[in-house]
Order: C-alpha cells, then structure tokens, then sequence
C-alpha cells in the first residue's frame, strides 16, 4: 500500500472526505496492511476505533458485523486524578480513552515494514496520543505501542498506559485462552482454559452492562518472566483461529481479556499503577512511550507461532552468531557450579575442545578470592559435583561469601596462582581453537564490594526516601546514571577489549520492583546494544537464574537465551520441548550434561535434548572413558550437521504442547520452503513402547525416514504419522523427515 496522510480539514490523498476545521465530523473508514494482515479502522469524530483485524482471504466470521459495533478506543489511559471511567479495575473504558478523538494519521513503508501512526486528541485536556502500529511485510503480526504528550501547561501524572487494545474479538464462549506458567527449574508449563470459566455470562440483557470478570495476568519485578511468560493466546474452537502476543518488556507488564457487549476485549500494557505502583509524571512538552506489544495471527496455535517466530527474527539485532550456532562448553552445570580453578580447568578444556566445542565459557566464581571449594555458585547455593554423577549436594548456605562482595570483577588470584594467573585459562581456550567466554552478574554490586561505597547513591535504583535497594545483600544499579553505565563500560571493554574475551553469560540473580525499574531495563537494554556496536564479535548470553528474564525486549538484543538453570536430565524434555514458544531455537540455550557415571542411554538422552536448539554443554568430559567422550563428539557432528536448518526452522508439536509430567513429549521443526523435518521424541517414562507422532504437513505424502540420534529405533512413516517404538526410558530420538 502507498504511503498516505490523513488530516483533519483536507480531503486526504487516499479520497477519503474529511470535513473542515479543527474536528473531524464525518465518519470513514480505513483499511491498513499488507499481504498477511489486515487492519480495518474507523477513524470518527467520536472515539477512533480499531474493528477488525484479519488474514486476508480468510472467511469473515460469524458475527463480524455486530462485533465492529463493539469495538473499543485504540487507546486506553489512565490518569492520577481521573479514575478509570466505571466502578470496576479493569482497563477498559477509561474516561480518558473514550475522548480521544482522531486528528490525523500517516502510514508509511520501508525495510519491509508497513508503518501507521493514528494521532488523537484529548478533547479536554492537552494531551496528544500518538498509537504507533507496524507490521512486517507478508507476515501476520501486528506491532504497536503508544506515544503521550503533554501539550498543556500543567503536569499530568499516567497511571496506565495500554500498548495494544483490540475488541470485537469472538465472544468467550468460543474461545479458549492459553497461559504458560515460567517458575525457576520448571519453564514454559503452557495450560489451557476455556474463558468462560473466568470470564462466566452473568446476563448482560438484564443489567445492560457487562460483567467484572476478566482473565488477568501481569508479570513484577526484574525478573519479567518469573511466575508466567509475558505470553498469551486466544483460540476459537469453531474454527481454529489464534491470536498469539508477547509483551516486550524487561521489567513489569500486563494482560487482560474480558467480555465487551458480548464479545472478547483484549489489552496488552507494560506496568501501571495498581499492579505495579509505577507511575510517570509528564510536565508541559514532556512524552512518554509504553512497551511494546505483538499480536501475531494464525490458524491454530502452531500456526501462531509460526508467525511469531518470523516476527522474532526480524525485530532482533543481526548478529552472526544467529546464522553459526556454534557450540558452548559452560564450566557450571553439574560440573564445577561456580569453583573453578587453573588446576579444574586445564583438563576440562582439552576435553571440550576435543568433544567439539567451539566456546568455553568460565561460570560463576571466577573473581572470588575468598572461599574455598564449594563456594556459592550464581543462585546462592553451594556444592560441587565430585564424583561426576549430577549430584551437586548444594547446601545453600551461601557458602565462602563472595555473593555480598561481587562488583569489581577482577580475576582471583587464590583460584589462579602464579604468572599470568586468568590469562593462562583463557590462552589455553584459545590454543584448543576456542572462544573463551566468562559469567558476569553486571548489574548488581555486593554490600561489602568497594564500588558499595565509591558509587555515588544516585548510580543504584533507590525506594522512596533515597534507601537504596538490597536483595540478598546486593544493591541493584541504575543504569540511568552515568557513573553505573561508566562503571559497567570499562568492566567489558576490559574483558572483552584487553583480555580478548568473546563470549558473556549476562546472569541476574536477584529481583527487585523498585521505583524506576523500567527507565532503568530501558536503559539497560541501550547499554548492551551499545557494548555490541563497540565489540560486534561479542556473543552475548540473556540469563535471569535460568529462563526468568525471558522476555521479548531482552531476546531483541541479546544471542542466546538461558531456558532454564534446572539439574535433572529427566526433568529437563519439556523445558526444552516447549522453550521454543518462547524462544527461537537459535537463541535457546538447553543444558547438556552428560557424566561419566551415566550410561550410554543416559548421555544419549541428556545430549539430544539440546539438538534442536542450542548446545551448552557441561560435565566432566575429563573423566570419561574414550568411548563416552566418542558419544559425545558423535551427538556435536550431529549438531554441527543439522543446525544450519534451524535458524530458518519453525517449530510445531506433534503430541501438543507438553506436560510437566509428560512420560513422552516430542518437538518439530520444519524448515519452510524445504522438503525437510525434524521431529526429537522422549520417552521418559511408562511401560508404553510406542507412541504414534503426527506430522499434519506431510500427510498423505511419501516420506524417507532417518535416525540421526539417540536409539536405533524403529521409526517409520505410516503415511500421516512418524511411529517410533522405544521400549526402555528414559530414551531418546532424533530423527529427519524427508520427502
């Protein structure tokens, strides 16, 4: 579509009469998009509405016409003072928002993405609404966030700010809403409701109003992910139709779905006032921006997905590592969890170079000059896995003290004597052909760390009254100040500048919900970007104690991405199964750690757990026999062979989206445009031998089958389904499908 602008008081270039003066009294219509997506909008004189929102070419639902005649304002505000327009907490129908009324709107195209900003006017007050809505080219997802300026002469306080507001969606008795809880060691658990369980008929023709139910979820704090991901879907029964978001944000975020006039409402924010005692104050000429949010459509909820992921890769920061996958050995898992030494380390780097891995991160621990064995590791826990049996023995105790003294980020010179101390570790990465690679927790500073004190208050997030913040005794900084971010500059450029590190695991092991929090992720995120302009080689790992930052804003900027810190090799199919809803496989770290106390079935199993996403893997590949380190280089050539087909890949489910307590869960990846699948079953536990996979985009169709990994099988395609038979657990299969 060309490029059009639309003012009040002209007759706009598209021919769409508007009347003359300062408010637009004719009703019209207006339709944005492109080849994937539909937007259907009327732009009155009363309340700009968004109606529709649709794939082109697809049928008009059943109740289409009714529905636009319920849409909702494309924005919703809340403001100190003004209360949210009707006795009741929900976001919707705010006094505010019923008063915007259209002034202008522009659309424009450029790098594959369609633009269009609908500007709104208070007609009381002198705020100027700007809702930003964009959408890359032929696929089905729609981008928006809201601009506010105070162009009065007196300060407004927002209370609210919504990113995305849709109505007129089907009515809650035919849609099911999807949620996915995301605890620590247990992440991405999606579950289903049908929502009008939440969201019940009380009888609207009665009261002439609509209920106060709602299904409502919101993330707070640091850890943006920790409770659910900043996800949702909606699904219709009667015809497959999914609507799939994610709320970008590092820091706290919103959503709510409830019943308008009969039909679903949808509303998509970052924080508020109410859920996360956020406020920002607007003085005259003042903006604020919200979050962003995306709504990607699609028949079904893999077909949703699909989208989402496309969407993912294109709104990201380029960066080879996305095209490379390569292969990270990290010292933590299982193996050293946070006490690593010259003396630990030497011989588990020859044995990772020599198994093919192409990183080696050093973890936790490596600036701690003050315990002995068993330190803390990066979670507050202690122990050391000795006798290499996945046994850690953690007694979380906090062990030798470093946690309350990190900061500085200097090498330990107890952990590595003798001349050149760290160097000699990260020389002999580089000698087996290796990036090396350090754990680095930025933004904290110990209470007992020097930089406690030689920081300036102002430098770390503050409660009211100017009390710093102290989490399990670390202050947070506050990368809005100049003196945090400075700080933070010469710890990288030293260690990636002058020490000629590659790789950095971003960890964050605290949270906080402290006034300031999201000018201060905003301000983080702006840092890395800025670290990866100076250092564009720098791989960059997102970890929050494994998978609770695992947010949209944070994977637009970093290259990997840690789904979980869990320990258990059986525990962690459906982590890894499901982390792709989350993540793109080429940005999701999955753990593999195999011992030399397991068997042969038991590497396998713990190894293919990775192969469909990214490799980080740990264990004490020092202490295995020649033939369990064989197993381990035969699973990476494996690797190194398929991932060129993931950074292009889609993935889909074909037993659905799996269960905490699965006994087999299973994950797809299809690679569009080539004739080629992949499908990773488990079998983790039960008497079952055999389990039938549907491949719904083969059916019908002659397929070769092959083994790539894990058992022997038998695996064959019975023209709609892969039938694969393993009789023992826990057991493993990797397999191409091809036609």
């Amino acid at each position: 579509m060309s490029p059009c602008q639309h003012r009040a008081g002209a007759l706009d270039r598209c021919g769409i009469d508007s009347a003359a003066g300062d408010r637009v009294t004719q009703e019209f219509s207006y339709r944005w998009g492109h080849s994937a997506l539909t937007a259907d909008f009327d732009l009155d004189g009363r309340t700009p509405r968004l109606v529709r929102l649709t794939v082109p070419g697809e049928p008009e639902p059943k109740g289409a016409a009714e529905a636009a005649g319920t849409a909702l304002p494309l924005v919703d505000v809340t403001l100190l003072g003004q209360g949210t327009g009707w006795s009741g907490p929900r976001f919707t129908g705010t006094a505010l928002g019923q008063r915007l009324t259209h002034r202008a709107h522009h659309a424009a195209y450029g790098d594959g993405w369609h633009h269009l900003t609908v500007q709104l006017q208070d007609r009381r007050g002198g705020l100027t609404v700007f809702v930003e809505y964009s959408s890359p080219d032929a696929v089905p997802v729609l981008r928006a966030r809201v601009r506010i300026r105070n162009d009065g002469d007196t300060p407004v306080t927002l209370r609210s700010v919504s990113s995305l507001l849709l109505g007129a969606l089907p009515p809650p008795d035919v849609l099911d809403v999807h949620r996915a809880r995301n605890d620590w060691l247990a992440e991405c658990r999606w579950y289903t409701e049908d929502l009008r369980e939440s969201v019940p008929d009380v009888g609207r023709v009665f009261h002439g109003h609509d209920g106060r139910a709602w299904v409502r979820l919101a993330g707070r704090g640091s850890w943006p992910t920790d409770g659910h991901l900043a996800m949702g879907a909606l699904t219709d029964r009667t015809d497959g139709r999914c609507w799939l978001w994610q709320i970008e944000s590092a820091a706290s975020w919103l959503w709510e779905a409830g019943e308008a006039d009969h039909h679903t409402y949808l509303s998509l924010s970052g924080p508020t006032a109410d859920d996360h005692q956020w406020r920002q104050v607007l003085s005259p000429g003042g903006e604020f921006a919200s979050e962003y949010a995306a709504l990607a459509l699609g028949d079904g909820f893999d077909g949703a997905l699909t989208a989402l992921t496309d969407y993912r890769r294109r709104i990201r920061r380029p960066h080879p590592d996305h095209d490379r996958l390569p292969v990270v050995f990290n010292d933590y898992m299982n193996t050293l969890m946070g006490d690593p030494t010259t003396e630990k380390l030497l011989p588990l780097i020859d044995a990772a170079a020599e198994a093919g891995a192409e990183y080696f991160c050093v973890d936790a621990g490596w600036y701690d000059d003050e315990g002995g064995d068993g330190d803390a590791d990066a979670d507050g826990d202690t122990g050391g896995d000795e006798d290499g049996d996945g046994d850690t023995g953690g007694s979380g105790d906090g062990g030798g003290g470093w946690w309350d003294s990190v900061g500085a980020w200097l090498p330990s010179a107890r952990r590595f004597p003798g001349p050149g101390g760290l160097h000699v570790v990260l020389g002999r990465i580089r000698e087996r052909g290796m990036v090396p690679g350090l754990w680095l927790e930025p933004e904290v500073v110990g209470v007992r760390s020097p930089l406690a004190t030689e920081l300036p208050d102002e430098a770390f997030l503050r409660h009211e009254g100017g009390v710093r913040v102290t989490e399990q005794g670390r202050h947070q900084l506050d990368l809005t100040h100049p003196a945090a971010r400075a700080h933070l500059d010469r710890t990288v450029d030293r260690l990636v500048g002058e020490w000629g590190v590659g790789y950095l695991k971003l960890d964050y092991n605290i949270t906080t919900s402290a006034p300031g929090l999201l000018d201060h992720t905003r301000a983080w995120l702006s840092w890395l970007s800025a670290v990866l302009d100076r250092h564009p080689g720098l791989v960059v790992e997102n970890c929050g104690s494994g998978g609770l930052r695992m947010d949209g804003a944070s994977l637009a900027v970093a290259q990997l991405q840690s789904t979980s810190d869990q320990q258990d090799p059986l525990r962690y199919p459906p982590i890894a199964a499901a982390a792709p809803t989350a993540v793109p496989p080429e940005q999701g770290a999955v753990w593999a750690y195999p011992q030399p106390g397991f068997t042969d079935e038991e590497i396998a199993f713990t190894l293919g757990s990775a192969l469909l996403g990214r490799v980080h893997l740990s264990g004490h590949l020092d202490r295995m026999t020649p033939h369990q380190l064989g197993l381990v280089q035969e699973a990476l050539v494996t690797y190194k062979a398929i991932r060129g087909d993931l950074g292009r890949s889609v993935p889909f489910w074909p037993l659905g989206l799996p269960g905490w307590r699965d006994a087999w869960v299973a994950l797809g990846m299809r690679v569009p445009f080539l004739d080629t699948t992949y499908v990773l079953v488990w079998h983790r536990a039960g008497d079952d031998p055999e389990v039938a996979l549907p491949v719904t985009h083969l059916a019908g169709r002659e397929v070769r089958v092959d083994v790539l990994h894990g058992s022997a099988g038998p695996a064959v395609w019975d023209g709609s389904a892969l039938r694969v038979t393993l009789p023992e657990a826990p057991s493993v299969l990797l397999t191409r499908l091809t036609v």
